[in-house]
């Protein structure tokens, strides 16, 4: 073994070890991992473990979903969810087609709109065997307009004195990221994240008759069998565990920590094993993508929303 694999190996399980602490964010992850792909910095054989650390954070995350407050929070936001979905999902193809936008990528940024950022892609990726330069990059557009979103979504909302209930259903419909969501609807207001968070859950939500569907669309391209990503099922298995069995809180609270931390790490080894080669095909038209979608549905949700009022 080289000297510089030994210090390539150490930088990754410094970083692996980092990424178990709050203040490394997913953003930050998947920059890292960039970076060590611009310097040459990869691992010989830490990539193999992608896809499984995506698919573990995700059912990991399962334990952290509130089953009966989305139930409740459905009665009044279902809809609203359910009509955005659809609409951006069906728009993002579209577009990309229109723009002749790569399909894995136009589908993940897409998922990663209607749905929940990072999660979305992270969830939807494997069903479609999705490359790491079209995940990383997804991830990368989604993360930008995020950062934004966090910023200008509650100045907007007191520019045209938002209530702080029809902002935290604005902020949760229109933001990408769980974490942005919260962070934006804390910022307006108690009562903004509090709606902000719950329908926020239901829309997460979307993961699974969307993986599935997609399973269900990409059979051709399987010998004609549907290739139901097992995840997915476990994924439910794991919100359904903690809406029968309360008594282990303690104990969800401790794997949802973990699936965060594990999603922290996945992007961290899609950065690192990105090929720039590989990721010039995506151009400039898959930003344009992101933006025209982030657009239609913060726009889009906004006039509903406020005309409703």
């Amino acid at each position: 073994m080289t000297l510089n694999q030994n210090r390539t190996k150490t930088i990754y399980a410094l970083f692996l070890f980092l990424c178990f602490l709050p203040f490394i964010t997913p953003a930050i992850a998947l920059a890292f991992g960039i970076l060590l792909s611009l310097l040459g910095l990869k691992h010989e054989n830490i990539s193999q473990y992608t896809s499984f650390s995506l698919q573990a954070s995700i059912v990991l995350l399962g334990f952290g979903m509130n089953l009966t407050q989305v139930i409740n929070a459905s009665k009044t936001g279902f809809v609203e969810t359910a009509v955005s979905v659809a609409v951006v999902m069906i728009s993002g193809l579209l577009l990309a087609h229109f723009l002749k936008v790569d399909s894995k990528i136009g589908m993940l940024i897409s998922a990663g709109t209607a749905i929940c950022g990072g999660s979305a892609i992270a969830a939807v990726a494997p069903v479609i065997n999705a490359k790491n330069y079209q995940i990383s990059f997804s991830l990368v557009i989604v993360f930008i307009l995020n950062s934004i979103a966090l910023l200008i979504f509650p100045i907007i909302g007191h520019h045209f004195n938002l209530s702080q209930e029809t902002f935290g259903n604005w902020a949760a419909i229109a933001i990408h990221d769980t974490s942005s969501v919260v962070g934006a609807g804390a910022t307006y207001g108690p009562k903004a994240l509090e709606v902000a968070t719950t329908v926020k859950l239901i829309r997460a939500l979307w993961i699974i008759p969307l993986s599935l569907i997609i399973a269900f669309v990409q059979k051709d391209k399987t010998g004609g069998k549907v290739k139901i990503p097992w995840f997915i099922g476990l994924f439910v298995a794991s919100i359904v565990i903690s809406f029968l069995f309360p008594a282990g809180a303690d104990t969800y609270t401790h794997f949802s920590w973990l699936g965060k931390r594990g999603m922290v790490i996945a992007l961290f080894l899609i950065g690192s094993n990105i090929s720039f080669a590989e990721a010039k095909k995506a151009g400039i038209k898959s930003f344009i993508l992101g933006i025209l979608l982030w657009l239609l549905i913060g726009v889009g949700s906004f006039v509903t929303l406020t005309n409703n009022i």
